[in-house]
């Protein structure tokens, strides 16, 4: 992001048009999934809770793997709403909890998983993951990730393009990638570093997968406007921004844009 977003305005940032947010946003790597089955135990039976489960694109994916007892925590009413319709399916299996996370009413030391699908950033992190330690039984896993979409360290033709419409404000391409480079490593050792400094958890691992994204130039453009700092903008700004980007995408690059998503996952077992 080229803009930071306060944390309680951007839980509720995306509840004014669900629909098109799970339309936009691409899923998340099955591979993740397996991981959290290999690593943190996620299979039928399950107990699990889930930070900021937005539109449930993580929660469905956690059913269809077998995860029994699904809490869903959501901050948003209007996300929830929309949550609640797409997990009817599961029915008794899963119940929304609609509260920001640092509030949620949850039983303490029940849960074998605990996730957080590209929403931790909204919660007061240090505090948040002290209440994850409570809710784990022992050894119990928590797991967060995030999806990137563009790798900071292997731009892509499309990113190198659209630098420009950030403005001079960014610094330039060159400084752009080297900011972007150290703001992800400093998210990435600073995450690590509160998950061992609480003394809660062990087994502090980091892992990163890299999957391939094509878009329309209508599609790149509906992703680039669910981007928090894209969907703050103030009105004319945004819609020219948006213009702009699908402008580039259509006539640069013939209505296909391709790039990879990086998305990065810390995983840690409750002491």
């Amino acid at each position: 992001m080229s803009r930071t977003v306060a944390r309680r305005q951007g839980r509720r940032l995306f509840g004014a048009d669900p629909s098109a947010y799970e339309a936009a946003r691409p899923p998340y790597p099955s591979a993740l999934f397996d991981l959290l089955e290999r690593r943190c135990g996620l299979a039928p039976g399950r107990a699990v809770f889930e930070v900021g489960a937005g539109t449930g694109k993580a929660t469905r994916e956690l059913l269809r793997r077998g995860a029994d007892a699904v809490v869903a925590v959501e901050a948003d009413p209007r996300m929830a709403r929309f949550l609640g319709r797409t997990l009817a399916p599961w029915g008794p299996h899963v119940r929304v909890v609609v509260a920001p996370f640092e509030e949620a009413p949850l039983p303490e030391g029940l849960f074998d998983l605990g996730v957080a699908a590209t929403s931790f950033h909204w919660t007061d992190e240090r505090r948040a993951l002290r209440k994850v330690a409570r809710l784990l039984r022992p050894g119990g896993w928590w797991a967060m990730w995030w999806n990137r979409h563009g790798d900071p360290a292997r731009p892509s033709r499309f990113h190198r393009a659209i630098q420009p419409l950030y403005g001079a404000a960014e610094g330039g391409w060159a400084d752009w990638i080297d900011r972007g480079r150290v703001r992800a490593l400093r998210e990435r050792r600073e995450r690590l570093r509160r998950l061992r400094e609480l003394g809660r958890f062990d087994r502090v691992a980091y892992r990163e997968f890299r999957t391939p994204l094509r878009f329309t130039g209508a599609g790149v453009t509906a992703l680039w406007a669910s981007f928090s700092d894209i969907s703050t903008l103030p009105a004319r700004r945004r819609a020219r921004f948006l213009a702009e980007l699908r402008r580039i995408a259509d006539e640069e690059f013939g209505g296909t844009v391709e790039f990879s998503m990086l998305t990065s996952i810390y995983t840690a077992r409750r002491r």
